[in-house]
């Protein structure tokens, strides 16, 4: 059986694990820059943190139309969540 501390435990190594990927002392924080393009195609005035939680939202609608659900839908949006908490906090939006 999957626990919540398993699904968190394997979120915060893949953020780990993905710093190494990229070779970024913090991480791979591509979000800020995604944004910024989306912004200026589209002339919204998105966030980062809004990036983050758009991605929230992805992975929970993915968790609640997949049967019985796929693992990588929890754990990548429980690391989602964390970056959009670490992005408002950032940006003073916590």
């Amino acid at each position: 059986m999957t626990t919540a501390n398993d699904i968190l435990d394997e979120a915060a190594g893949m953020l780990s694990a993905r710093a190494n990927d990229r070779d970024q002392p913090d991480g791979e924080r591509s979000m800020g820059k995604i944004v910024e393009c989306f912004n200026i195609a589209t002339g919204h005035n998105l966030s980062e943190r809004d990036g983050w939680l758009f991605m929230v939202f992805l992975k929970a609608v993915r968790a609640a139309t997949t049967p019985q659900g796929k693992l990588d839908d929890y754990v990548d949006g429980a690391a989602y969540f964390g970056l959009a908490g670490e992005a408002g906090h950032k940006g003073g939006d916590v």
